[in-house]
This record gives structure tokens, sequence and C-alpha cells, in this order.
């Protein structure tokens, strides 16, 4: 099969198409014929070794336990193990591929516990690729900072992949959410559920009146002493640097979601495989609005 390795850490040209052996599941593994995935920061940092807590983990010199990327899938089973209950040869699903990684290639083996499930069905291969990692994020650490009905949630880095999801999931859950963003991307954020916005082009978020009972640092750029001013008596901060759970039920949860129309992706550029080094350098400019997408078929 063919997959984009990398052997050595740096800009996106260290990005190499080989031809590999096609893996071969396990009984408790499905066999996915990959159709689409995407480029995270998750990705460009561990090919870049940036923060260098990268090279501790995958290599000290070179990449050693990661050298296929991408965080995340969409495609359809073409093979299933002896033991495998849950999925048959045929099904759409996505995927979230934990921090093994392994997603630009044509095949990926994942066990049937891992975090899969079927895709929405309102969703298309492409779309639904896009998913995982920013939904599950957002889930996980709004749900660390104690989310419930009738907050005020006030999201830094709202346009990006995790802050698109984190809008409406906080909507869901019936908070009022207040954006942090460009104004050139208000209007976006306003369409999937946004209440107010704040430009920190224009303005300095930290000096509002309003006192929020969550702040949520969607991207990772501010500091919870920061943030000191904006919460309330029992407010909370979490951040993307802090761990986030991926649990497989937290996946089905956000397919029914999506079904039911309460959750969406956004996706800013769509690149082919073949383009993949062109789509780490647009991601790698902070610039991005919801997600990059990559088309393998």
């Amino acid at each position: 099969m063919k997959a984009v390795l990398y052997e050595r850490y740096g800009n996106p040209e260290v990005l190499e198409f080989r031809e590999i052996a096609k893996p071969m599941p396990k009984a408790d593994e499905v066999l996915i014929r990959i159709h689409a995935t995407s480029v995270t920061a998750g990705d460009w940092r561990m090919r870049k070794a940036k923060p260098f807590l990268v090279r501790l983990i995958n290599g000290l010199f070179k990449p050693k336990r990661v050298k296929i990327l991408g965080f995340e899938l969409a495609g359809v089973i073409e093979e299933t193990g002896e033991a495998v209950k849950t999925f048959q040869k045929g099904d759409e699903v996505f995927a979230f591929c934990g921090f093994r990684f392994g997603a630009y290639a044509d095949y990926k083996c994942l066990p049937e516990s891992g975090v899969i499930a079927r895709k929405p069905s309102n969703m298309t291969l492409e779309q639904a690729a896009t998913v995982p990692l920013g939904s599950l994020t957002a889930l996980s650490l709004l749900r660390k900072g104690g989310i419930k009905a009738n907050q005020s949630v006030l999201i830094y880095g709202a346009s990006g992949s995790v802050g698109t999801f984190a809008i409406q999931l906080a909507k869901h859950f019936g908070t009022r959410v207040t954006a942090v963003c460009s104004g050139a991307n208000s209007a976006m954020v306003r369409s999937i559920g946004a209440d107010e916005t704040i430009d920190y082009t224009k303005e300095d978020f930290t000096a509002v009146a309003t006192r929020f009972d969550l702040v949520f640092d969607a991207v990772g750029k501010i500091k919870k002493s920061m943030c000191k001013g904006l919460l309330g008596p029992k407010g909370q901060y979490v951040s993307v640097t802090s761990q986030a759970a991926f649990r497989k039920a937290d996946l089905w949860f956000v397919k029914d979601l999506i079904e039911a129309g309460e959750l969406t992706t956004v996706i800013d550029r769509t690149y082919r495989i073949a383009e993949i080094r062109e789509a780490h350098y647009y991601v790698e400019q902070f610039r991005k609005r919801g997600n990059v997408a990559i088309k393998i078929r």
C-alpha cells in the first residue's frame, strides 16, 4: 500500500511517499480502507518535534515509534478479525487513531475496542474524518470543567478545530457562549451557535466586565493567571494543554449529535494526499478555520 512517512524531523519536505506492506488485522481488529484523514496541530508538531518532548516520546534524533502521521480517519471496513462482533465488512466508519497515528496511508488496522464508530449518516467520509480529534478533545475538556446548563462559557481560539466543536457542544449542554476570535471569523462562529463574539485583534478579552463559569483555551495560548479576572466565584479554567480523554462511547455520542443536527464540522480547506506537504505548511501558519481535510480516495 501507499503511505506518507517521515524518517527525520523538520519542515513538511520530510514527508515522503512510500510503498509499504499492507497491514493484516488481528483477531480483535478491523482493517479500514482509508478514504480521508486530516492535518492537525498534533501532526505537524510530531513532524517538527516541537515541543522538545516529542523527541522523548518518538526518538531523540529521528522518528522511531511513529513514522506515519494522521490522528484521525474515515473509511470503509475491508476485513474483520474473527473475534470482531460490532463491525462487518463494508461498514463506513470514522475513528481516532490514538497516539500511534497512522492515517496517512491507504489502510489502517484498529482494535474493535478502540475509538471507532460508524460514520454519521448525514456526513461524507471527508467530513467525518475531521471530527474525532477536535470533538472528543472539546467534549472531554468541557466535562472536565464541569459544564452544565445555564452557565456562561468563554472559548478562546473559537474558530479552530477544537474551538468550533467546543462552541456547538457547549450550546448542546445549554450554556451561553462567548467566542474569542478574529473579526474575520465572527460570522462563522455565530453561525454555529456563539451568542457573543470578542475580536481579540481589537479588544483585550481579559478586560471584559463579564464573569464566566468556564473559560476554555482551545488553542493553548493563554495561561490560567491571565483569566483570573474573567472567572466567577466558582469558575473553572481548562486548556487543550491538559490531558483529554478519548473514549469509544463518546465518539458514538458525537455521532448521535451529528445525526440529530446539533453538531457539524467546519472545513477550511481540502487537499489531496499528494498535496500533504502543502497542507502541513498551511496548518502550521495558525490561520485555518476549523479543520483541514485530506482526501486519500
